[in-house]
Formats: structure tokens, sequence, C-alpha cells
């Protein structure tokens, strides 16, 4: 049996990284549960909920797979609208107190008519919170709506017929995009559904390369025309994959915690060490890096944290300001948000002191 990865210590965060203004783009709703958020929330909702001890079991894993399969639990404790409503003020709560100014938050629709439940009762839900929310904190927040590719073409395209319906009438659903197991659900499989979606004015972000090849990455960009490639741990084994991206400024969302964690990152490195991490090297051949979260109660993490593993392993203050000004440059808001947050990120930079 695979041993897990040994979890990650806290860093402490240095204080210019804490008042930096960041943008989170790799981030599931989902993925913010962990034992005491689920207890929490049953205990807010007069629900029972098993022991604290029980839910860390349900939630533990020592591959990817069981990773998805924890995963799958923790979705399967969410049945209604309040529910997911409960996660995302938790969520935006502690994105303002990181500092992250911008938020593209992924819904998994696909995950939600799994378990035949209503996605669009669900999602309404959530975008009434969002408006509740909205003047008590500073976090912008836009919709990425996610499948789970490995359930194949027709769960794909179910879930690409409700983006493209909200995405006619919501101007916070900014794009569409695949998760799930790549080496059981390849990209190539689902180019119909995304040619809708593009056409439908959803901006396209694909999980690659996590689990999965160069090849995967290639799918991706070629079959997809993915904008953005989440994770996309495997592009170095490619040096023809890293000119290609670094040519059409195809965005890497770097998640290091999370593929160490689930393992991804020993598949792909062999090594056993977050030093392994291709992100210093993706940023410094001129690629366009970001840093992201992913599922951050899974893995015990903020960006804050990501931040500062990404310092310690050695980019300097001067890139990290650069990855983090990445992340807005290349989020899927419309231009006129950009630009507002672009600028007040600037404006920050230049009255901030380094601590």
């Amino acid at each position: 049996m695979a041993k897990p990865r040994p979890p990650l210590e806290l860093l402490s965060v240095p204080g210019w990284i804490q008042k930096l203004p960041k943008a989170e783009l790799h981030l599931h709703l989902e993925g913010v549960v962990n034992a005491e958020m689920l207890a929490a929330l049953a205990a807010e909702r007069g629900r029972e909920s098993p022991p604290l001890e029980k839910l860390r079991q349900k939630l533990s894993y020592k591959t990817f797979v069981g990773f998805l399969l924890a995963f799958k639990y923790a979705v399967g404790q969410l049945n209604d609208p309040e529910d997911y409503a409960f996660l995302l003020r938790k969520t935006v709560e502690e994105l303002d107190r990181q500092n992250v100014r911008y938020a593209e938050i992924m819904y998994s629709a696909g995950g939600v008519l799994l378990r035949k439940k209503d996605p669009d009762r669900i999602f309404a839900g959530l975008r009434e919170e969002q408006e509740r929310l909205r003047g008590k904190h500073k976090v912008e927040i836009r919709w990425l709506i996610d499948a789970v590719r490995n359930f194949g073409k027709k769960h794909v395209d179910a879930v690409a017929d409700y983006a493209i319906k909200w995405k006619k009438s919501d101007p916070a659903v900014a794009g569409f995009g695949i998760g799930g197991e790549e080496r059981i659900g390849p990209a190539k499989w689902f180019r119909k559904s995304f040619d809708r979606a593009r056409e439908a004015g959803l901006r396209i972000a694909v999980h690659a390369g996590e689990t999965g090849g160069p090849k995967s990455i290639w799918q991706a960009i070629n079959e997809l025309g993915a904008e953005r490639i989440g994770h996309g741990l495997a592009a170095f084994q490619d040096p023809e994959l890293v000119a290609c991206m670094k040519e059409k400024q195809i965005v890497l969302e770097c998640c290091p915690t999370s593929n160490y964690l689930t393992g991804a990152l020993k598949q792909h490195t062999k090594s056993d060490g977050l030093t392994a991490h291709p992100m210093v090297d993706y940023h410094r051949q001129g690629l366009c890096v970001t840093l992201s979260t992913d599922d951050p109660g899974f893995f015990y993490t903020t960006l804050n944290q990501e931040y500062a593993r990404a310092h310690a392993l050695g980019l300097t203050r001067e890139e990290l300001l650069a990855i983090s000004e990445n992340a807005f440059q290349t989020g899927f808001c419309e231009d006129g948000l950009r630009n507002v947050l672009l600028q007040r990120f600037r404006e920050d930079l230049e009255t901030s002191t380094p601590v």
C-alpha cells in the first residue's frame, strides 16, 4: 500500500505576503471542506454528525484516487443550497483575511448532477449568498463551472448545458472546465462540449498534467482550446510543450501543496520532497505561472501559505509580485473589473513597505 505524503509544516508568513493583494484562480468550493468544517456545518444546520475523528478518517487518503474518494465523501455531505451557501460564506471570510481581492471559484455542477441534486437550485442559492456578502468583504467572485471527466462525454455535455445557460443570464459565470482522473477521461473526448462552451462566451480552464503526462496537456490545448492549465506538473517532460506554452502564454495554475500531498508530484518527479516542484523553473523559463490552493480544506493550506512555500523554494519577492500580477492579468473576469483590480494592485504596491 502506498504511504501517505507526510504533512507539510505551516510556515511563518512574511508580512509583505500577508499584505500583498492576491488573486486565487484555482479553488474548488467543495475543496474548502475539512473535518472541522463538516462538523460546524452539521451543528449550524441542526444535523447529527459523526465524531470529529471519524470525519478525519473519512477525509484521509494515501493516493490520488484515494483523494478523489475522500472528496466524493465530502461532497456527499452537501445536500441543499444552504449547505453550499455556508461553504461560500466561510470561503469568502477566509479569502478576505488573506488579502485576496479576486477569486474564481469552481462549482462542481458535475458532482451535483451525479448525486441527482438540482444544479440550478444550488447555484441560485450560491449567487444569492454572494449578493448577501457583497459589501461585507473586498473579494470579487467569478464562477467556473466544473465537470468530472471520468464520467464520460454525456456527463460533460450535460454540465456544459448548465454552464451555457447560466452564462447567458449571469455575467458572474466566467468559465468552464473539467477535473477528475485524466488517465480515464482524456481531454480529446470532450471537444464538442468545449466548442459549445467557448462559442457561448465561456473561457476555458482544464485540469491537465496533474496525474496525466504531457499528452494530456497537449490535448487540453489543441483539442479543448485551454487558456489555462490546472496543475501542469508534467509539462517539464516535453521541452516542445514548454516552448509552446511559453509562446502562447498559456497559464499554469500551480498548486504545490496539493501536488505534494496527493502524490502527483512524486509520480512525475520520483522525488519525495516539495523542492522537486517545477514551478520555480517554469517561472524562470518565461511561462505564465500563478499560485493557488486547489482544495485548501483538504490540504490545510492557504494562499498565503502557498506564497510562503514558493518563497522558501527560492522565488524572490520580485518574482512573487510578478506571479501575483499574473493572476490578476489572466483571470476570466470582464475587462472593466480586471482593469480596476490591476490598478488597485499597482497602487497598493506603490504605497506598501516590504516587511
